[in-house]
């Protein structure tokens, strides 16, 4: 049975199922990240970082807002990956960009783009929660917010923030799902027929789903981490208590203002972890998402015979 051939509630399942799974293993690596990323001073190396986050508050601290993060993946992992493919299926019948019953880079590009936004706008306020749950403890005392679950701090920041606060860095979300769109799920796309046709690594082994996943999750990650930056900032700040107003207001006034006070590189800030996040995630959910569906084929195989 080929991909095409899944029934769409089995695609957004496993895709859903993939997402959350592989969540649960690298959420570790996105606490450090946005608590790196959003950090003030002289940055320090991800080694030292996690040896003094670990010493200081706990291993279980690096699994603040897992919660969250788990709900995120409900909504994102589902719609983004789903909608990708059903995007890449429908344009495999037309002659948009490629002959009818073939796939190009560009269908690719074109279906990632759309199913990331969408995706983006959807999960938007899971994402917002986990920004704030997992940098919280990082804050002094008296400035924590002190959420005690995802529903506390969904309700808090509706009745504190306004709904509109579930939207707060929704652009530079949108911007950087929609480059994830491209980048991950459509150069793992894109890879497994090249490591199939290059390599001859066999597509949908878990050898040519992990040099697949390997190498989207590189891309992705050096090229959407400032969106990254400018979303964890835009999510995580406080209005000025004497103007009432948002230092970070757009995705480029964001990348300027940090440009010209901490400088360029300050955008990558925590990008070892965040790199863990997502290469790490891209690998495991991918070889969940196959693994899933190898079982789905073989099942329904049986049921045929």
């Amino acid at each position: 049975m080929a991909d095409s051939d899944i029934p769409l509630p089995v695609k957004f399942g496993t895709a859903g199922l993939g997402g959350v799974m592989s969540w649960a293993i690298v959420h570790p690596f996105n606490t450090s990240a946005v608590r790196m990323n959003l950090q003030e001073g002289k940055p320090v190396s991800f080694p030292k970082f996690l040896a003094q986050t670990v010493r200081e508050k706990g291993f279980v601290s690096l699994y603040d807002g897992v919660g969250a993060g788990m709900i995120r993946q409900i909504f994102y992992a589902t719609s983004r990956f789903g909608l990708f493919e059903v995007f890449r299926d429908e344009l495999t019948k037309k002659t948009l960009f490629s002959p009818v019953g073939e796939v190009s880079a560009l269908d690719r590009t074109v279906a990632g783009l759309s199913s990331g936004a969408m995706a983006a706008y959807i999960s938007c306020p899971a994402e917002v929660s986990l920004v704030r749950m997992s940098n919280d403890k990082t804050l002094p005392v008296e400035s924590r917010r002190n959420y005690t679950s995802v529903v506390n701090a969904a309700v808090r920041i509706a009745k504190e923030d306004g709904i509109s606060a579930f939207w707060r860095g929704s652009t530079p979300f949108v911007q950087r799902a929609m480059l994830v769109g491209v980048t991950q799920v459509g150069t793992f796309d894109q890879g497994k027929q090249f490591y199939e046709n290059q390599l001859g690594i066999k597509r949908g082994t878990i050898p040519n789903v992990f040099c697949a996943s390997m190498t989207s999750g590189l891309l992705y990650s050096l090229i959407t981490m400032p969106f990254e930056s400018a979303k964890n900032l835009m999510a995580f700040q406080k209005p000025d208590k004497e103007t009432g107003k948002l230092l970070y207001r757009s995705t480029f006034q964001t990348f300027g203002l940090v440009v010209r006070t901490k400088g360029i590189l300050a955008l990558w800030n925590g990008f070892l972890p965040y790199y863990g996040r997502c290469g790490g995630h891209t690998v495991f959910m991918f070889i969940f998402v196959e693994y899933m569906r190898k079982m789905y084929r073989n099942s329904n195989s049986k049921n045929i015979e």
